[in-house]
């Protein structure tokens, strides 16, 4: 809700009209990130997975 009111500034109407899949893609928007990256490289995640392992 303080994504939607606050930063977004929504009315209260548009903000529980939206669906999740909306909400998300507005708030990459937001943060300035594009709604369609690209998946990182094989080096990228390989990178990644030695960086945090799992248990």
């Amino acid at each position: 809700m303080a994504l939607g009111f606050g930063v977004l500034r929504l009315s209260s109407d548009a903000f529980w009209r939206m669906t999740l899949r909306e909400l998300a893609a507005a708030a990459r928007g937001a943060g300035g990130r594009s709604a369609s990256g690209d998946p990182p490289g094989r080096d990228a995640l390989a990178a990644l997975m030695r960086a945090h392992p799992d248990a």
